[in-house]
């Protein structure tokens, strides 16, 4: 594997680690060529053990015999690029989490009828933005046995790179794919009834038996700020509210989202 040292930021090869955004790295217009940044050696060791392509590595110097000598032994012939840790985070633009980056290829996108078949509880996440909630709720969703993640357009990336710091690698673990509606036809035909997390005149508590016995239940999650729609709640089989004391009306769609994973589990 070739170790290239750096010493400027305009070094061929560095740009996917600094000056591409997001958006250009998802590169949606040939989703092929799309890449995604891991950060950490914990979180690229659970990415190269879900079967993710690495395609480069940038390195503080002082890891490449240290946290980041495991990675490199196993990414094979790709290049590693090292500098100084300064120099690396004028060019990333943050420091290093344990001084290793990977950029990884991004997976091909998965249909609904793949990611579902044998699905028992899934989760639908309706326009939440905020990279810290989709990394949480992803680590949730695998820790808690939600057996897939569908998210609309309007929902953060998952492979963001702080999403998936924030996961600690769970969004190569947990099954997801994008869809266009939250309450999904599809969904139905799939045999799944749906849940809207919402505060409303007729919503059931969380904890009602009725949840429990669906045989196949997708959990809507709302965004941060206001929530599901009037036409997402009306459309879902049921709505449903998380019993709280002292006043208090509603959680971080992050907290909130792992109470009713716990509750709505499938034992």
């Amino acid at each position: 594997m070739p170790i290239i040292e750096i010493n400027t930021l305009d070094h061929s090869g560095v740009e996917v680690f600094g000056t591409l955004t997001e958006a250009q790295l998802r590169n949606r217009l040939e989703p092929d060529k799309g890449i995604f940044i891991a950060e950490s050696p914990k979180v690229i060791h659970v990415a190269l053990d879900a079967g993710y392509e690495p395609l480069s590595l940038l390195c503080e110097r002082r890891h490449i015999t240290g946290d980041a000598a495991g990675i490199i032994e196993r990414c094979g012939d790709i290049p590693v690029f090292t500098g100084e840790r300064d120099l690396l985070a004028s060019l990333t633009g943050y420091t290093l989490t344990r001084g290793v980056l990977c950029a990884m290829r991004r997976p091909r996108p998965r249909s609904l009828d793949d990611i579902c078949r044998g699905a028992c509880r899934v989760v639908v996440i309706d326009g939440v933005t905020d990279t810290t909630n989709i990394g949480a709720i992803f680590r949730s969703a695998a820790a808690l046995g939600i057996d897939a993640v569908l998210l609309t357009p309007t929902s953060c990336d998952p492979l963001n790179r702080r999403a998936v710091r924030v996961s600690m690698g769970s969004v190569f673990l947990v099954p997801w794919t994008w869809i266009e509606d939250p309450v999904t036809p599809t969904l139905n035909a799939l045999g799944f009834h749906t849940a809207a997390m919402a505060l409303s005149d007729d919503s059931i508590s969380l904890d009602d038996p009725v949840l429990k016995r669906e045989p196949r239940l997708a959990i809507i999650m709302g965004t941060e700020g206001d929530g599901l729609t009037h036409d997402v709640i009306t459309a879902a089989d049921y709505v449903v509210r998380i019993p709280m004391l002292h006043g208090v009306d509603s959680l971080n769609v992050a907290a909130a989202s792992a109470v009713a994973f716990w509750e709505l589990r499938k034992k």
